[in-house]
Protein backbone atom coordinates (compact mmCIF):
# COMPACT_ATOMS: atom_id res chain seq x y z
CA UNK A 1 0.00 0.00 0.00
CA UNK A 2 0.99 3.30 -0.70
CA UNK A 3 0.91 6.23 1.68
CA UNK A 4 -1.94 7.91 0.22
CA UNK A 5 -4.88 7.48 2.35
CA UNK A 6 -7.22 4.57 1.67
CA UNK A 7 -10.72 2.92 3.11
CA UNK A 8 -12.51 5.00 5.11
CA UNK A 9 -9.91 7.90 5.09
CA UNK A 10 -10.04 8.85 1.98
CA UNK A 11 -12.02 11.71 0.75
CA UNK A 12 -12.85 13.48 3.78
CA UNK A 13 -15.48 15.46 4.34
CA UNK A 14 -13.84 18.71 4.95
CA UNK A 15 -14.78 20.45 7.94
CA UNK A 16 -11.27 22.34 7.83
CA UNK A 17 -9.49 20.05 10.30
CA UNK A 18 -9.23 16.70 8.68
CA UNK A 19 -8.53 14.73 12.26
CA UNK A 20 -11.87 15.71 12.97
CA UNK A 21 -13.53 14.92 9.93
CA UNK A 22 -11.75 11.61 10.45
CA UNK A 23 -12.94 11.08 14.25
CA UNK A 24 -16.87 12.07 13.08
CA UNK A 25 -17.18 9.72 9.63
CA UNK A 26 -15.25 6.77 11.96
CA UNK A 27 -17.96 7.96 15.10
CA UNK A 28 -21.10 7.00 12.45
CA UNK A 29 -19.68 4.03 10.58
CA UNK A 30 -19.21 2.60 14.19
CA UNK A 31 -23.06 3.26 15.24
CA UNK A 32 -23.48 0.79 11.77
CA UNK A 33 -21.79 -2.19 13.92
CA UNK A 34 -18.44 -2.12 12.40
CA UNK A 35 -15.36 -3.21 14.49
CA UNK A 36 -12.58 -0.75 14.87
CA UNK A 37 -10.27 -3.81 12.83
CA UNK A 38 -12.69 -3.52 10.36
CA UNK A 39 -13.23 -0.19 9.56
CA UNK A 40 -9.32 0.30 9.26
CA UNK A 41 -9.13 -2.26 5.86
CA UNK A 42 -9.05 -0.96 2.23
CA UNK A 43 -13.12 -0.22 1.47
CA UNK A 44 -14.76 -1.81 -2.13
CA UNK A 45 -18.01 -0.22 -2.96
CA UNK A 46 -20.61 -2.38 -4.23
CA UNK A 47 -22.84 -0.34 -6.89
CA UNK A 48 -25.52 -2.30 -6.42
CA UNK A 49 -28.92 -1.78 -8.36
CA UNK A 50 -31.91 -3.89 -7.44
CA UNK A 51 -35.49 -2.42 -8.45
CA UNK A 52 -39.03 -3.83 -8.44
CA UNK A 53 -39.64 -2.34 -11.73
CA UNK A 54 -36.68 -3.98 -12.78
CA UNK A 55 -37.07 -8.11 -13.44
CA UNK A 56 -33.63 -8.45 -14.34
CA UNK A 57 -32.24 -7.35 -11.01
CA UNK A 58 -34.38 -9.66 -9.36
CA UNK A 59 -31.67 -11.63 -7.58
CA UNK A 60 -29.19 -8.65 -6.65
CA UNK A 61 -29.57 -8.70 -2.90
CA UNK A 62 -28.28 -12.46 -2.84
CA UNK A 63 -25.33 -11.25 -5.50
CA UNK A 64 -24.48 -8.22 -3.08
CA UNK A 65 -23.80 -11.11 -0.41
CA UNK A 66 -21.87 -12.93 -2.29
CA UNK A 67 -19.55 -9.94 -3.24
CA UNK A 68 -19.05 -9.10 -0.09
CA UNK A 69 -18.23 -12.50 0.74
CA UNK A 70 -15.10 -12.17 -1.24
CA UNK A 71 -14.08 -8.91 -0.22
CA UNK A 72 -14.61 -9.80 3.65
CA UNK A 73 -12.96 -13.10 2.70
CA UNK A 74 -9.85 -11.51 0.83
CA UNK A 75 -9.37 -8.88 3.41
CA UNK A 76 -11.35 -5.91 3.18
CA UNK A 77 -14.44 -4.23 3.61
CA UNK A 78 -17.33 -4.16 1.40
CA UNK A 79 -19.79 -1.16 1.18
CA UNK A 80 -22.87 -1.78 -0.64
CA UNK A 81 -24.24 1.68 -2.11
CA UNK A 82 -27.69 2.06 -4.68
CA UNK A 83 -27.62 3.68 -7.75
CA UNK A 84 -30.39 4.31 -10.36
CA UNK A 85 -31.88 1.23 -11.55
CA UNK A 86 -33.01 0.62 -14.73
CA UNK A 87 -35.55 -1.38 -15.95
CA UNK A 88 -36.18 -1.98 -19.96
CA UNK A 89 -39.96 -2.35 -20.58
CA UNK A 90 -41.10 -0.53 -17.06
CA UNK A 91 -39.74 2.91 -18.20
CA UNK A 92 -41.13 5.64 -20.06
CA UNK A 93 -40.33 7.09 -23.00
CA UNK A 94 -37.55 4.45 -23.06
CA UNK A 95 -34.88 3.73 -20.99
CA UNK A 96 -31.97 5.59 -23.09
CA UNK A 97 -33.25 8.43 -21.86
CA UNK A 98 -32.16 7.52 -18.29
CA UNK A 99 -29.09 5.91 -19.47
CA UNK A 100 -26.60 8.66 -18.88
CA UNK A 101 -28.35 9.36 -15.61
CA UNK A 102 -27.45 6.07 -14.22
CA UNK A 103 -24.25 7.41 -15.56
CA UNK A 104 -23.98 10.21 -14.00
CA UNK A 105 -25.35 8.27 -10.31
CA UNK A 106 -22.78 5.70 -10.85
CA UNK A 107 -19.65 8.15 -11.47
CA UNK A 108 -20.45 10.41 -8.96
CA UNK A 109 -21.15 8.40 -5.85
CA UNK A 110 -18.09 6.20 -6.79
CA UNK A 111 -15.88 9.59 -6.28
CA UNK A 112 -17.87 10.75 -3.74
CA UNK A 113 -17.72 7.67 -0.99
CA UNK A 114 -14.51 6.28 0.42
CA UNK A 115 -13.54 3.53 -1.93
CA UNK A 116 -10.52 1.74 -2.84
CA UNK A 117 -12.31 0.12 -5.54
CA UNK A 118 -15.55 -0.56 -7.00
CA UNK A 119 -18.17 -3.84 -7.62
CA UNK A 120 -20.43 -2.55 -10.49
CA UNK A 121 -23.84 -5.22 -10.44
CA UNK A 122 -25.89 -4.87 -13.41
CA UNK A 123 -27.80 -6.42 -16.20
CA UNK A 124 -30.88 -4.99 -17.73
CA UNK A 125 -30.01 -3.22 -21.25
CA UNK A 126 -29.04 0.37 -20.23
CA UNK A 127 -27.75 -0.63 -16.81
CA UNK A 128 -23.88 -2.40 -17.56
CA UNK A 129 -23.28 0.29 -20.20
CA UNK A 130 -24.56 2.94 -17.46
CA UNK A 131 -21.84 1.94 -14.75
CA UNK A 132 -19.23 1.18 -17.51
CA UNK A 133 -19.31 4.88 -18.86
CA UNK A 134 -19.31 6.28 -15.37
CA UNK A 135 -16.55 3.83 -14.05
CA UNK A 136 -14.69 5.32 -17.29
CA UNK A 137 -15.44 8.88 -15.78
CA UNK A 138 -14.34 7.76 -12.47
CA UNK A 139 -11.44 5.82 -13.57
CA UNK A 140 -11.27 4.05 -10.05
CA UNK A 141 -10.15 0.34 -10.20
CA UNK A 142 -13.71 -0.66 -10.81
CA UNK A 143 -15.26 -4.88 -12.23
CA UNK A 144 -18.25 -5.31 -14.07
CA UNK A 145 -20.64 -7.76 -12.56
CA UNK A 146 -23.43 -8.60 -14.64
CA UNK A 147 -27.10 -10.87 -13.33
CA UNK A 148 -26.59 -13.60 -16.16
CA UNK A 149 -29.22 -14.46 -18.40
CA UNK A 150 -32.76 -15.99 -17.71
CA UNK A 151 -33.47 -19.57 -18.61
CA UNK A 152 -35.70 -20.72 -20.98
CA UNK A 153 -39.42 -21.84 -21.02
CA UNK A 154 -41.91 -24.03 -22.51
CA UNK A 155 -44.87 -23.91 -24.79
CA UNK A 156 -46.59 -26.48 -26.05
CA UNK A 157 -43.15 -28.47 -26.89
CA UNK A 158 -41.09 -25.00 -27.97
CA UNK A 159 -38.43 -23.93 -26.11
CA UNK A 160 -39.43 -20.01 -25.42
CA UNK A 161 -37.18 -16.92 -23.77
CA UNK A 162 -37.75 -13.71 -24.17
CA UNK A 163 -37.32 -11.96 -25.85
CA UNK A 164 -36.98 -12.89 -29.34
CA UNK A 165 -39.90 -15.60 -29.04
CA UNK A 166 -42.11 -12.90 -27.95
CA UNK A 167 -41.68 -10.92 -31.08
CA UNK A 168 -42.20 -13.94 -33.14
CA UNK A 169 -45.57 -14.84 -31.49
CA UNK A 170 -46.78 -11.26 -31.49
CA UNK A 171 -46.33 -10.92 -35.09
CA UNK A 172 -48.30 -14.36 -35.46
CA UNK A 173 -51.23 -13.22 -33.54
CA UNK A 174 -51.51 -10.17 -35.69
CA UNK A 175 -51.86 -12.04 -38.43
CA UNK A 176 -54.33 -14.05 -37.15
CA UNK A 177 -52.33 -17.25 -36.79
CA UNK A 178 -52.14 -17.21 -33.15
CA UNK A 179 -55.37 -16.17 -31.03
CA UNK A 180 -56.18 -14.52 -27.59
CA UNK A 181 -56.09 -17.91 -25.49
CA UNK A 182 -53.00 -19.10 -26.72
CA UNK A 183 -51.54 -15.33 -26.84
CA UNK A 184 -52.32 -15.01 -22.78
CA UNK A 185 -50.61 -18.84 -22.40
CA UNK A 186 -47.14 -17.16 -24.28
CA UNK A 187 -47.59 -14.35 -21.85
CA UNK A 188 -47.34 -16.40 -18.72
CA UNK A 189 -43.90 -18.72 -20.57
CA UNK A 190 -41.92 -16.16 -21.69
CA UNK A 191 -39.82 -14.75 -19.09
CA UNK A 192 -39.78 -17.93 -15.91
CA UNK A 193 -36.58 -16.98 -14.05
CA UNK A 194 -34.72 -14.20 -13.02
CA UNK A 195 -32.29 -12.91 -15.21
CA UNK A 196 -31.91 -10.71 -18.04
CA UNK A 197 -33.43 -12.13 -21.62
CA UNK A 198 -32.65 -15.31 -22.82
CA UNK A 199 -31.25 -14.51 -26.62
CA UNK A 200 -28.44 -12.17 -27.68
CA UNK A 201 -30.24 -9.24 -26.91
CA UNK A 202 -28.97 -5.70 -25.75
CA UNK A 203 -27.85 -7.29 -22.07
CA UNK A 204 -25.96 -10.36 -22.96
CA UNK A 205 -24.71 -8.71 -25.69
CA UNK A 206 -23.09 -5.74 -23.39
CA UNK A 207 -22.35 -8.62 -20.83
CA UNK A 208 -20.12 -10.23 -23.82
CA UNK A 209 -18.51 -6.96 -24.48
CA UNK A 210 -17.74 -6.22 -20.62
CA UNK A 211 -15.38 -9.78 -20.85
CA UNK A 212 -14.10 -8.67 -24.24
CA UNK A 213 -12.97 -5.33 -22.65
CA UNK A 214 -11.68 -7.15 -19.99
CA UNK A 215 -13.42 -5.11 -17.71
CA UNK A 216 -15.11 -8.15 -16.14
CA UNK A 217 -14.08 -12.15 -14.58
CA UNK A 218 -13.40 -14.43 -18.04
CA UNK A 219 -15.91 -16.61 -18.34
CA UNK A 220 -18.89 -14.35 -16.16
CA UNK A 221 -20.74 -13.19 -19.08
CA UNK A 222 -22.89 -15.68 -19.64
CA UNK A 223 -23.49 -17.96 -16.57
CA UNK A 224 -27.29 -18.05 -15.90
CA UNK A 225 -29.02 -15.96 -13.66
CA UNK A 226 -30.28 -19.03 -11.70
CA UNK A 227 -27.18 -21.01 -11.87
CA UNK A 228 -25.02 -21.80 -8.85
CA UNK A 229 -21.54 -20.30 -10.66
CA UNK A 230 -23.49 -16.93 -10.87
CA UNK A 231 -23.04 -16.98 -6.89
CA UNK A 232 -19.08 -18.49 -7.40
CA UNK A 233 -18.41 -15.21 -10.27
CA UNK A 234 -19.66 -12.66 -7.83
CA UNK A 235 -17.55 -14.14 -4.99
CA UNK A 236 -14.47 -13.64 -7.08
CA UNK A 237 -15.09 -10.01 -8.65
CA UNK A 238 -15.34 -9.32 -4.73
CA UNK A 239 -12.08 -11.03 -3.88
CA UNK A 240 -10.34 -9.22 -7.78
CA UNK A 241 -11.52 -6.29 -6.69
CA UNK A 242 -9.34 -6.51 -3.61
CA UNK A 243 -6.19 -7.36 -5.21
CA UNK A 244 -7.15 -4.20 -8.03
CA UNK A 245 -6.39 -1.97 -4.51
CA UNK A 246 -2.81 -3.22 -4.60
CA UNK A 247 -2.59 -3.65 -8.68
CA UNK A 248 -4.09 -0.22 -9.13
CA UNK A 249 -5.34 -1.16 -12.70
CA UNK A 250 -7.66 1.21 -13.81
CA UNK A 251 -10.42 1.33 -16.37
CA UNK A 252 -8.48 3.36 -18.87
CA UNK A 253 -5.83 1.25 -18.64
CA UNK A 254 -8.19 -1.85 -19.28
CA UNK A 255 -10.49 -0.07 -21.76
CA UNK A 256 -8.08 1.34 -25.07
CA UNK A 257 -8.10 1.14 -28.60
CA UNK A 258 -7.15 -2.13 -29.29
CA UNK A 259 -9.41 -3.53 -26.24
CA UNK A 260 -12.58 -1.76 -27.83
CA UNK A 261 -11.80 -2.83 -31.76
CA UNK A 262 -11.10 -6.42 -29.76
CA UNK A 263 -14.98 -5.93 -28.40
CA UNK A 264 -16.22 -4.57 -31.55
CA UNK A 265 -15.05 -8.28 -33.21
CA UNK A 266 -16.82 -10.19 -30.52
CA UNK A 267 -19.79 -8.12 -31.19
CA UNK A 268 -19.97 -9.31 -34.84
CA UNK A 269 -19.07 -12.40 -34.45
CA UNK A 270 -22.09 -13.12 -31.81
CA UNK A 271 -24.02 -10.82 -34.09
CA UNK A 272 -25.02 -9.30 -31.07
CA UNK A 273 -27.22 -6.42 -30.63
CA UNK A 274 -27.52 -2.90 -32.74
CA UNK A 275 -27.48 -1.35 -29.23
CA UNK A 276 -24.50 -2.03 -28.34
CA UNK A 277 -22.91 0.05 -31.16
CA UNK A 278 -24.41 2.97 -29.39
CA UNK A 279 -23.46 1.83 -26.13
CA UNK A 280 -19.95 1.11 -27.08
CA UNK A 281 -19.15 4.09 -28.50
CA UNK A 282 -20.15 6.21 -25.29
CA UNK A 283 -17.73 4.16 -23.18
CA UNK A 284 -15.19 4.52 -25.49
CA UNK A 285 -15.89 8.33 -26.13
CA UNK A 286 -15.63 8.94 -22.38
CA UNK A 287 -11.83 8.33 -22.56
CA UNK A 288 -10.94 9.86 -25.98
CA UNK A 289 -11.74 6.45 -28.18
CA UNK A 290 -13.32 6.55 -31.88
CA UNK A 291 -13.46 4.03 -34.12
CA UNK A 292 -14.09 5.71 -37.53
CA UNK A 293 -17.20 3.88 -39.64
CA UNK A 294 -15.21 2.51 -42.09
CA UNK A 295 -12.79 0.80 -39.25
CA UNK A 296 -16.23 -0.46 -38.39
CA UNK A 297 -16.78 -1.85 -41.41
CA UNK A 298 -13.58 -3.15 -42.22
CA UNK A 299 -13.90 -5.22 -38.71
CA UNK A 300 -17.21 -6.41 -40.18
CA UNK A 301 -16.28 -7.67 -43.49
CA UNK A 302 -13.35 -9.76 -41.89
CA UNK A 303 -15.14 -10.98 -38.65
CA UNK A 304 -17.68 -14.33 -39.50
CA UNK A 305 -20.77 -14.88 -37.43
CA UNK A 306 -19.87 -17.96 -35.18
CA UNK A 307 -22.43 -17.83 -32.78
CA UNK A 308 -25.69 -19.68 -33.58
CA UNK A 309 -28.35 -17.56 -31.21
CA UNK A 310 -31.77 -16.30 -31.27
CA UNK A 311 -32.29 -13.37 -32.67
CA UNK A 312 -30.46 -14.38 -35.62
CA UNK A 313 -29.91 -18.11 -34.76
CA UNK A 314 -31.54 -21.03 -32.98
CA UNK A 315 -30.21 -21.28 -29.25
CA UNK A 316 -30.52 -19.26 -25.99
CA UNK A 317 -27.44 -17.43 -23.82
CA UNK A 318 -28.09 -21.10 -21.82
CA UNK A 319 -26.94 -22.73 -24.76
CA UNK A 320 -24.04 -20.36 -25.21
CA UNK A 321 -23.02 -20.84 -21.57
CA UNK A 322 -22.73 -24.61 -22.07
CA UNK A 323 -21.10 -24.41 -25.20
CA UNK A 324 -17.79 -23.22 -24.29
CA UNK A 325 -19.29 -19.24 -23.83
CA UNK A 326 -17.00 -16.63 -24.47
CA UNK A 327 -13.69 -18.57 -23.84
CA UNK A 328 -14.71 -20.61 -26.74
CA UNK A 329 -15.29 -17.46 -28.73
CA UNK A 330 -12.09 -15.92 -28.39
CA UNK A 331 -9.88 -18.51 -29.29
CA UNK A 332 -11.58 -19.13 -32.67
CA UNK A 333 -11.31 -15.22 -33.23
CA UNK A 334 -7.75 -15.32 -31.68
CA UNK A 335 -6.19 -14.40 -35.36
CA UNK A 336 -8.26 -11.26 -35.43
CA UNK A 337 -7.28 -10.28 -31.76
CA UNK A 338 -4.93 -7.52 -30.73
CA UNK A 339 -3.87 -9.96 -28.28
CA UNK A 340 -1.66 -8.12 -25.98
CA UNK A 341 -4.57 -6.13 -24.35
CA UNK A 342 -4.93 -6.50 -20.47
CA UNK A 343 -7.79 -7.22 -18.50
CA UNK A 344 -8.80 -5.69 -14.75
CA UNK A 345 -6.36 -8.60 -13.58
CA UNK A 346 -3.77 -7.76 -15.46
CA UNK A 347 -3.43 -10.73 -17.88
CA UNK A 348 -2.95 -10.46 -21.65
CA UNK A 349 -5.33 -11.65 -23.98
CA UNK A 350 -2.51 -14.28 -24.99
CA UNK A 351 -2.01 -15.35 -21.60
CA UNK A 352 -6.04 -15.98 -21.15
CA UNK A 353 -6.29 -18.00 -23.98
CA UNK A 354 -2.83 -19.74 -23.55
CA UNK A 355 -4.72 -21.69 -21.00
CA UNK A 356 -6.27 -25.07 -21.63
CA UNK A 357 -9.93 -24.73 -23.53
CA UNK A 358 -12.80 -27.14 -22.28
CA UNK A 359 -15.21 -29.07 -24.40
CA UNK A 360 -17.28 -26.62 -27.29
CA UNK A 361 -20.70 -27.36 -28.45
CA UNK A 362 -19.87 -26.67 -32.38
CA UNK A 363 -23.99 -25.88 -33.06
CA UNK A 364 -23.56 -23.19 -30.80
CA UNK A 365 -20.30 -22.03 -31.35
CA UNK A 366 -19.08 -22.67 -34.68
CA UNK A 367 -15.91 -23.09 -36.11
CA UNK A 368 -13.89 -20.31 -37.51
CA UNK A 369 -13.39 -22.90 -40.52
CA UNK A 370 -17.55 -23.06 -40.94
CA UNK A 371 -19.60 -20.09 -39.80
CA UNK A 372 -22.63 -19.21 -39.70
CA UNK A 373 -21.92 -16.27 -42.06
CA UNK A 374 -18.68 -15.14 -43.56
CA UNK A 375 -19.39 -11.78 -42.37
CA UNK A 376 -20.20 -9.90 -39.49
CA UNK A 377 -23.49 -9.37 -38.22
CA UNK A 378 -24.00 -5.85 -38.49
CA UNK A 379 -22.76 -2.73 -40.93
CA UNK A 380 -22.24 0.97 -40.56
CA UNK A 381 -24.34 2.93 -43.36
CA UNK A 382 -24.03 6.50 -45.05
CA UNK A 383 -25.59 8.18 -48.01
CA UNK A 384 -27.99 10.88 -48.60
CA UNK A 385 -30.41 9.88 -45.78
CA UNK A 386 -28.42 9.05 -43.07
CA UNK A 387 -24.84 11.32 -43.87
CA UNK A 388 -23.81 10.98 -40.58
CA UNK A 389 -24.16 7.59 -40.37
CA UNK A 390 -26.40 5.01 -39.62
CA UNK A 391 -26.73 0.82 -38.31
CA UNK A 392 -28.34 -2.24 -40.30
CA UNK A 393 -27.93 -5.72 -38.51
CA UNK A 394 -27.67 -7.96 -42.03
CA UNK A 395 -27.64 -10.97 -40.42
CA UNK A 396 -30.94 -10.37 -38.90
CA UNK A 397 -32.52 -9.06 -41.84
CA UNK A 398 -34.19 -11.14 -44.82
CA UNK A 399 -31.32 -11.19 -47.37
CA UNK A 400 -33.58 -10.67 -51.00
CA UNK A 401 -33.95 -6.92 -49.30
CA UNK A 402 -30.15 -6.02 -49.18
CA UNK A 403 -30.42 -3.77 -52.29
CA UNK A 404 -33.79 -2.67 -52.67
CA UNK A 405 -35.34 0.36 -53.84
CA UNK A 406 -39.12 1.55 -53.00
CA UNK A 407 -41.08 4.03 -52.28
CA UNK A 408 -41.70 5.70 -48.97
CA UNK A 409 -44.75 5.49 -46.47
CA UNK A 410 -44.13 8.07 -43.69
CA UNK A 411 -44.62 8.45 -40.21
CA UNK A 412 -44.49 11.24 -39.00
CA UNK A 413 -43.92 10.32 -35.37
CA UNK A 414 -44.93 7.45 -32.71
CA UNK A 415 -48.66 9.00 -32.32
CA UNK A 416 -48.41 8.86 -36.17
CA UNK A 417 -47.84 5.51 -36.46
CA UNK A 418 -49.33 4.08 -33.77
CA UNK A 419 -52.68 5.49 -35.61
CA UNK A 420 -52.15 4.66 -38.96
CA UNK A 421 -50.05 1.34 -39.36
CA UNK A 422 -53.11 -0.96 -38.97
CA UNK A 423 -55.55 1.48 -41.07
CA UNK A 424 -56.85 -1.21 -43.82
CA UNK A 425 -56.85 2.18 -45.78
CA UNK A 426 -52.90 2.75 -45.06
CA UNK A 427 -51.71 3.49 -48.70
CA UNK A 428 -48.90 0.52 -48.49
CA UNK A 429 -47.51 -2.17 -50.59
CA UNK A 430 -45.13 -5.16 -49.72
CA UNK A 431 -42.13 -3.76 -51.36
CA UNK A 432 -42.96 0.09 -50.29
CA UNK A 433 -40.61 0.94 -47.71
CA UNK A 434 -41.82 2.11 -44.05
CA UNK A 435 -40.12 5.52 -42.69
CA UNK A 436 -39.80 6.50 -38.92
CA UNK A 437 -39.18 10.20 -37.69
CA UNK A 438 -38.74 11.85 -35.09
CA UNK A 439 -38.13 9.10 -33.17
CA UNK A 440 -34.32 10.01 -32.64
CA UNK A 441 -32.66 11.32 -29.19
CA UNK A 442 -34.18 14.86 -29.26
CA UNK A 443 -37.73 14.22 -30.49
CA UNK A 444 -38.28 10.84 -28.03
CA UNK A 445 -34.95 10.00 -26.32
CA UNK A 446 -34.34 7.17 -29.19
CA UNK A 447 -36.81 4.33 -27.81
CA UNK A 448 -36.84 1.13 -29.13
CA UNK A 449 -39.41 1.89 -31.93
CA UNK A 450 -37.75 1.17 -35.00
CA UNK A 451 -38.77 -2.33 -35.35
CA UNK A 452 -41.69 -1.08 -37.01
CA UNK A 453 -44.80 -3.20 -37.05
CA UNK A 454 -45.74 -4.80 -40.64
CA UNK A 455 -49.36 -3.27 -41.63
CA UNK A 456 -51.63 -5.77 -40.22
CA UNK A 457 -53.30 -6.02 -43.63
CA UNK A 458 -49.79 -7.20 -45.15
CA UNK A 459 -49.16 -9.56 -42.29
CA UNK A 460 -52.59 -11.53 -42.70
CA UNK A 461 -51.72 -11.31 -46.44
CA UNK A 462 -47.84 -13.68 -45.42
CA UNK A 463 -45.53 -10.38 -45.61
CA UNK A 464 -42.94 -11.13 -43.13
CA UNK A 465 -39.97 -8.15 -43.86
CA UNK A 466 -40.01 -5.18 -45.49
CA UNK A 467 -37.22 -2.36 -45.39
CA UNK A 468 -37.90 -0.31 -42.81
CA UNK A 469 -35.76 3.11 -41.53
CA UNK A 470 -35.74 5.18 -38.80
CA UNK A 471 -33.49 7.13 -36.49
CA UNK A 472 -34.96 4.97 -33.68
CA UNK A 473 -32.97 1.86 -31.94
CA UNK A 474 -34.89 -1.32 -32.16
CA UNK A 475 -34.24 -3.90 -29.65
CA UNK A 476 -31.61 -6.31 -29.57
CA UNK A 477 -33.90 -8.95 -29.64
CA UNK A 478 -35.69 -8.08 -32.88
CA UNK A 479 -35.07 -9.28 -36.33
CA UNK A 480 -35.74 -7.84 -39.85
CA UNK A 481 -34.44 -5.34 -42.73
CA UNK A 482 -34.05 -2.29 -40.52
CA UNK A 483 -32.14 0.66 -40.72
CA UNK A 484 -31.58 2.31 -37.46
CA UNK A 485 -29.75 4.87 -35.85
CA UNK A 486 -30.22 7.42 -38.69
CA UNK A 487 -27.73 10.81 -37.86
CA UNK A 488 -28.67 13.39 -38.50
CA UNK A 489 -32.26 12.65 -37.00
CA UNK A 490 -35.40 14.09 -38.03
CA UNK A 491 -35.52 16.58 -35.12
CA UNK A 492 -32.15 18.39 -35.51
CA UNK A 493 -33.06 18.75 -39.63
CA UNK A 494 -31.97 16.21 -40.76
CA UNK A 495 -32.19 14.88 -44.01
CA UNK A 496 -34.63 12.34 -43.09
CA UNK A 497 -36.87 15.48 -41.64
CA UNK A 498 -37.69 16.07 -45.73
CA UNK A 499 -38.91 12.36 -46.64
CA UNK A 500 -42.67 12.52 -48.27
CA UNK A 501 -44.89 9.81 -49.25
CA UNK A 502 -43.77 8.61 -52.62
CA UNK A 503 -40.31 9.37 -52.26
CA UNK A 504 -38.00 6.86 -54.01
CA UNK A 505 -35.39 5.41 -51.34
CA UNK A 506 -32.10 3.13 -52.20
CA UNK A 507 -30.75 0.89 -49.91
CA UNK A 508 -27.62 -1.42 -50.91
CA UNK A 509 -25.89 -3.27 -48.36
CA UNK A 510 -23.36 -4.41 -50.69
CA UNK A 511 -22.25 -0.25 -51.35
CA UNK A 512 -23.25 0.24 -47.58
CA UNK A 513 -25.37 3.32 -48.39
CA UNK A 514 -29.45 4.59 -48.00
CA UNK A 515 -30.09 7.01 -50.12
CA UNK A 516 -33.08 9.28 -50.86
CA UNK A 517 -33.82 9.91 -54.24
CA UNK A 518 -34.51 13.42 -54.48
CA UNK A 519 -32.69 16.65 -56.14
CA UNK A 520 -30.78 18.02 -53.38
CA UNK A 521 -32.35 21.68 -54.22
CA UNK A 522 -35.83 19.89 -53.28
CA UNK A 523 -34.57 18.15 -49.78
CA UNK A 524 -32.87 22.11 -49.06
CA UNK A 525 -36.66 23.62 -49.98
CA UNK A 526 -38.16 21.15 -47.66
CA UNK A 527 -36.19 21.64 -44.78
CA UNK A 528 -36.21 25.35 -44.99
CA UNK A 529 -38.96 25.51 -43.10
CA UNK A 530 -37.86 22.89 -40.84
CA UNK A 531 -39.18 23.78 -36.88
CA UNK A 532 -37.52 21.83 -34.27
CA UNK A 533 -40.04 20.02 -31.28
CA UNK A 534 -40.26 21.93 -28.60
CA UNK A 535 -38.07 21.82 -25.47
CA UNK A 536 -38.78 20.45 -22.34
CA UNK A 537 -39.33 23.42 -19.70
CA UNK A 538 -37.39 22.00 -16.47
CA UNK A 539 -35.92 18.61 -14.80
CA UNK A 540 -33.94 16.24 -16.57
CA UNK A 541 -35.50 16.05 -19.41
CA UNK A 542 -34.66 19.28 -19.98
CA UNK A 543 -31.16 18.84 -19.72
CA UNK A 544 -31.18 15.09 -22.35
CA UNK A 545 -32.55 17.39 -25.22
CA UNK A 546 -30.36 20.35 -24.34
CA UNK A 547 -26.71 18.36 -24.25
CA UNK A 548 -27.84 14.70 -25.86
CA UNK A 549 -25.43 13.39 -28.76
CA UNK A 550 -26.46 12.17 -32.08
CA UNK A 551 -26.22 8.45 -32.54
CA UNK A 552 -22.66 8.16 -33.73
CA UNK A 553 -21.21 9.94 -30.80
CA UNK A 554 -22.95 7.30 -28.43
CA UNK A 555 -25.98 9.50 -27.41
CA UNK A 556 -23.71 10.54 -24.48
CA UNK A 557 -24.34 13.97 -23.05
CA UNK A 558 -21.89 16.35 -24.43
CA UNK A 559 -20.40 17.46 -21.32
CA UNK A 560 -19.42 14.32 -19.94
CA UNK A 561 -17.34 13.44 -23.23
CA UNK A 562 -13.59 12.74 -22.83
CA UNK A 563 -12.27 16.41 -22.17
CA UNK A 564 -8.57 16.05 -21.74
CA UNK A 565 -7.59 13.09 -18.98
CA UNK A 566 -10.15 10.95 -17.12
CA UNK A 567 -10.76 12.59 -13.38
CA UNK A 568 -8.38 11.98 -10.60
CA UNK A 569 -10.60 10.29 -8.13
Amino acid sequence: MSDEPHGLDRGLTNYGDRDFARFLRRSFARSMGISPDLLAKPVVGIAMTPSDFNNCHRTMPELVEAVSRGVLAAGALPRAFPTVSLGEVFLNPTSMMYRNLMAMDTEEMILAQPMDAVVLIGGCDKTVPAQLMGAASADLPAIQLVTGPMSTGRHRGERLGACTDCRGYWARHRAGSVDAEEIAEVEGRLSVTAGTCAVMGTASTMACIAEALGMSLPGTAAIPAVHADRLVAAEASGRAAVRLIATKIRPSQVITEKSVENAIRVLMALSGSTNAIVHLTAIAGRLGIRIPPERFNQISDETPVLVDLKPVGQGYMEDFHAAGGMGALLRELRPLLHLDTRDIEGRTLAERLDAPGGWVDRAVIRPFSDPVSPVGGLVALSGSLAPDGAIFKRAAATPELFESEGRAVVFTGLEDLSRRIDDPDLDVEADDILVLQNAGPHAAGMPEAGYLPIPKKLARAGVKDMVRISDARMSGTAFGAIVLHVAPEAAVGGPLAAVRDGDRIRLSIRDKRVDLLVEPGEVARRLAGFTPPPMPERGYKALYRRTVTQAPEGCDFDFLTHRGAPRTP
